[in-house]
């Protein structure tokens, strides 16, 4: 009542409404970032497979080119092996 009085009533109403606004953006914007913590977890899990798969390939490469009696494609192989960029590793490069 103090605020309504010292303030009137359409702005009182309007920081009422404001606080109303910034809370139901705060709940919003907490879900989004749980969201996104999920789906950073994901990533990083994904991109450990990758990295597992790209090593049992160039490995299995070896054995097939040993078992073949084939000369094995150093550069090839050399090229697939992880390394940091940007501060992460990059398993991309074949």
């Amino acid at each position: 009542m103090m605020l309504v009085s010292e303030l009137g009533i359409p702005i009182a109403t309007a920081i009422v409404m404001g606080l109303f606004i910034f809370l139901t953006l705060k709940y919003i914007l907490d879900g989004v970032l749980d969201n996104i913590k999920t789906l950073n977890g994901f990533v990083t899990m994904l991109e450990n497979r990758v990295r597992t798969m790209n090593n049992e390939i160039v490995k299995i490469d070896l054995m097939i080119s040993q078992a073949l009696e084939l000369k094995p494609d150093v550069d090839r192989v050399a090229r697939a092996e992880n390394f940091v960029e940007e501060g992460h590793i990059d398993s991309r490069r074949d």
